[in-house]
């Protein structure tokens, strides 16, 4: 199995405008998938990100930082998922809650890089 990421994305203010009810039946989807995902032996790790931040830019000596702007579009979340390949990861995640609540939903499917070729060095994972 490879390892892929889910970067979900999302306009920040998204689910501002689900009633209390809609937002709590969304949170219960999500928790579903999740549970689906870790009983096919798929998930590695899932989170959702608080809508409020810092973006970083620059270098040393000139760093700019500003506040991460969520009536902009951000990254909401992320899933950590096992899968044979980008096919299947891309499955995975056209199943994944958001897209049925949130119009502006986007999901960027990513392989994770977990060896360098040149150097043989081994990214570590969190245990």
């Amino acid at each position: 199995m490879k390892e892929f990421m889910l970067l979900i994305r999302n306009l920040g203010g998204s689910t501002q405008a689900m009633s209390a009810s809609q937002h709590t039946a969304f949170v219960k989807e999500c928790e579903v998938y999740i549970e689906q995902l870790k009983k096919d032996g798929n998930l590695v790790s899932a989170q959702p990100l608080i809508r409020e931040g810092r973006v970083l830019s620059g270098s040393e000596g000139s760093w700019k930082e500003s506040p991460l702007k969520p009536d902009k579009e951000i990254q909401v979340g992320y899933y950590h998922i096992l899968a044979s390949d980008i096919n299947e990861a891309v499955g995975i995640a056209k199943r994944n809650p958001e897209f049925r609540y949130t119009a502006s939903a986007k999901i960027e499917v990513r392989p994770i890089k977990t060896r360098e070729e040149n150097t043989g060095f081994v990214y570590p994972k969190g245990e």
